[in-house]
């Protein structure tokens, strides 16, 4: 048997929705459940608007530009995370900054953002890694203090809570993704959530081309061809009947890896800690020590089993090794460069993950003695200015 490290859950009405979308022939991005959709994830989330986009890169793209981010201006972001949270930035014209990680949480360290603030920063994008919310409270403080803006990077935690508030709720704007391996996926979309009432009507106009909704063909400002499709929204729609069921499989799994894990001195799992409350989008387990990652990654794909290495730190791309970081964010290099993603997904059965976890043990096992090694930073200039 194979193992996929994701694998989207399709058992409800996706194709009852979807056939209904080519019997009318309401392919494009008109049709009812466009609104149905938005209208469902706002309610879930508890913000007033939500705007629907054609994928999560949009949607964090547009959510920038409509809080203000202009060129030249600076967003901190944790270099551990996939590159579109700082590509975002880049398409503003501005210049993200990075911040380390917890060691424990693997998501943005507060005290990181702190040293990182310049005159020139405009906003924070914490980013809710692995659908783990990060501890926001710091960094809303730190927001508040010094006038910037917060927009949290929810792409994978969709149902994910902290402090009893579902996360996408906290800033002045959110964004999630629906691709393939998300949680509640319409193939690929995005979606901002906001309670601003003109942030929601701004996001729209730039979702639109900048149409204006009142006078079809005039376009008052530049904007992009983003809209979500009927038929990417009617999958939505039928997701988020099942959204708990969703989410509730997604606990079990992770349960099912915890217990099977747990004594295992050289893996160690996300630390989930209230008032975080994890969605366990992927469960991520990290090794004792980078040399030994890719021996067992390739175990574990002689098995079937499939598996992802975490996100490069993005501060190690090329495109972006003349940014300022904070001090090279050592935490988050290490954890890059010792993690792996297990599969993780609603199809999954108690025998399947004690398979899973066994393979894995059997692999670190078989490795020379795992340890943390010193971790070598490549050099980096400031940002020209």
């Amino acid at each position: 048997m194979r193992y996929p490290v994701a694998a989207p859950d399709l058992s409800g009405n996706e194709l009852e929705y979807v056939t209904e979308c080519l019997s009318s022939s309401w392919i494009s991005s008109n049709g009812r459940f466009i609104e149905e959709f938005e209208n469902s994830v706002a309610e879930f989330v508890g913000t007033r608007f939500a705007v629907a986009t054609c994928n999560g890169t949009a949607a964090l793209h547009i959510a920038q530009l409509a809080v203000g981010l202009k060129p030249g201006d600076e967003v901190i972001v944790p270099t551990l995370t996939y590159v579109a949270t700082a590509n975002a930035v880049t398409y503003c014209g501005a210049r993200p900054v990075f911040a380390d990680v917890d060691p424990r949480t693997w998501n943005l360290d507060p005290a990181s953002v702190r040293r990182l603030i310049t005159p020139r920063t405009r906003g924070i994008v914490p980013v809710h890694l692995y659908g783990l919310p990060c501890d926001l409270e710091p960094i809303l403080e730190t927001a508040r203090t010094h006038g910037l803006w917060v927009v949290e990077d929810a792409a994978e935690a969709l149902g994910a809570t902290y402090q009893n508030r579902f996360v996408g709720s906290f800033g002045e704007a959110a964004v999630f993704s629906f691709f393939g391996n998300k949680i509640v996926t319409t193939g690929e979309g995005g979606m901002v959530v906001t309670n601003a009432p003109d942030l929601a009507e701004r996001l729209r106009l730039l979702r639109g081309q900048g149409m204006d909704p009142k006078r079809r063909y005039w376009h008052p400002l530049i904007g992009y061809n983003y809209r979500m499709t009927n038929i990417a929204a009617a999958l939505g729609v039928a997701q988020m009947e099942r959204v708990g069921d969703l989410l509730a499989a997604r606990q079990r799994v992770a349960a099912w890896y915890q217990e099977e894990l747990a004594d295992c001195e050289e893996i160690g799992l996300q630390a989930v800690t209230p008032p975080a409350v994890s969605v366990h989008w992927m469960v991520g387990v990290v090794l004792g020590s980078p040399l030994a990652r890719d021996a067992v990654m390739a175990e574990l794909a002689a098995a079937g089993i499939e598996t992802r290495p975490f996100f490069y730190p993005v501060h190690h791309f090329p495109m972006y090794a003349g940014c300022r970081t904070d001090q090279g964010c050592p935490m988050a290099t290490d954890l890059a460069y010792r993690g792996i993603c297990l599969p993780t997904a609603a199809y999954l059965q108690r025998k399947d993950v004690a398979f899973i976890a066994q393979t894995l043990r059997r692999a670190v096992a078989k490795q020379p003695r795992l340890h943390r090694p010193a971790v070598h930073h490549p050099e980096v200039t400031p940002c020209p200015s």
